[in-house]
């Protein structure tokens, strides 16, 4: 697989926001009085950097990018969950804090990982469709399309999975109301700034590409 300079920058820029909103999650934050995990801050980003690969290098490129970020996340994951279970040094008083802020419950291990995949392959692959259908017009259209379908996917999912049983019926519908609404709005907002990135890189990389024969399994290795 050839790949430009370019397409490893936006990968690595996608990868970062999502390892850094996995570990800054934690703390809850107040915006605008709405409860929100601190990773709002910069999670949509992995779906404005989501678009961009999809929009210029298509789903099959996107599809490996979005693989490459899960494993970089469980090898995180790993690593931190090793580091918690070596023994402490003696003089070290930090354990309980370690735990408290880096440590992950199975349960919402498994539910961030799941709702990672399902919206971001939903999210490529409804823009990748819609770029189609529209012919290459009206990139703000697909991009916050396809966010409002990805990210209502990942909320649901997530929360349903991480907080069924444990809150009210309603609390869920809250949780999962909140947090699409201020990821998809924030898709919205810098809709410029996708602009700018998809149009410089189209141009310096001279492509522009539109899947008409891509397979669009998520599990798929082929071209």
């Amino acid at each position: 697989m050839k790949v430009s300079r370019w397409f490893v920058v936006i990968t690595a820029f996608f990868i970062t926001s999502l390892l850094t909103a996995n570990i800054i999650a934690v703390k809850l934050v107040s915006v605008f009085g709405f409860i929100l995990p601190a990773g709002v801050v910069i999670f949509p980003i992995s779906y404005i950097f989501g678009d961009i690969l999809t929009e210029v290098y298509g789903y099959r490129m996107t599809r490996f990018v979005i693989w490459l970020g899960f494993f970089c996340n469980l090898l995180t994951v790993i690593a931190i969950g090793i580091a918690q279970a070596l023994p402490a040094a003696a003089f070290w008083d930090g354990q309980a804090a370690y735990e408290a802020i880096l440590g992950y419950t199975p349960r919402l291990l498994l539910a961030s990982f799941i709702a990672y995949l399902i919206g971001e392959f939903a999210n490529s692959f409804v823009l990748a469709r819609m770029k189609i259908r529209t012919q290459g017009r009206h990139l703000w259209m697909r991009t916050i399309g396809s966010t409002i379908v990805g990210q209502g996917l990942d909320s649901v999912v997530f929360v349903f999975l991480a907080f069924a049983g444990t809150i009210p019926t309603a609390g869920l519908a809250n949780a999962i109301l909140t947090q699409w609404v201020f990821k998809s709005a924030y898709e919205a907002l810098v809709t410029p700034l996708t602009y700018a990135i998809t149009n410089h890189l189209k141009r310096i990389e001279g492509i522009d590409t539109y899947d008409y024969e891509t397979n669009f399994n998520p599990l798929s290795v082929s071209e």
